[in-house]
């Protein structure tokens, strides 16, 4: 299937950022098998054995949030993010390059005060020794740092898209 977004929008990133977008992933693709087995474990042991644990739901959470959040910068560095393509196939190149642009800066913007404000979090959490509320009551700085570093990560991909964009394009002699 070709998409319209395929020609403007995507370039292949250096080997350095494919090397550790892979290994982002693969670690974030193995979080949530693991979530899944924990998961189906509590769900077996609720059923068949009759006691519940309190720790699963949190340690769940934590692999699936870890894992979207760090894999966001690789899914963006090859545009797999929702996109509307009806408004792309329907402008043109200029208008759409423009578009684009304006799409990613408005989104580093986003995502550059949310990696700000993750870090400040992460900060407090780190130094005032926050924990859950549960009974288990891991540190909250485990989950505020995975937090933090995807969306830090997602911030420099977008970043790194919009200077590709802007950069002048030589022409083939």
């Amino acid at each position: 299937m070709v998409h319209t977004l395929d020609a403007i929008e995507t370039s292949p990133p250096p080997a350095v950022v494919a090397m550790v977008n892979h290994a982002i992933v693969l670690m974030s693709s193995i979080a949530l098998v693991i979530a899944s087995f924990v998961l189906t474990y509590s769900v077996a042991s609720r059923y068949f054995l009759h006691f519940s644990t309190d720790w699963q739901d949190e340690l769940s959470v934590f692999l699936i949030v870890g894992a979207v959040f760090m894999s966001s910068a690789s899914i963006q560095a090859r545009r797999g993010h929702v996109a509307i393509e009806a408004i792309v196939g329907l402008l043109p190149p200029g208008v759409n390059y423009v578009r684009q642009i304006m799409v990613d800066g408005a989104s580093f913007l986003f995502c550059a005060f949310f990696a700000w404000k993750s870090w400040l979090l992460l900060a407090e959490a780190w130094t005032e020794n926050f924990h859950s509320g549960s009974t288990w009551a891991p540190p909250l700085w485990i989950p505020y740092s995975l937090m933090t570093v995807g969306m830090t990560l997602l911030g420099l991909q977008l970043l790194m898209q919009i200077l590709v964009a802007l950069a002048p394009r030589r022409q083939p002699e």
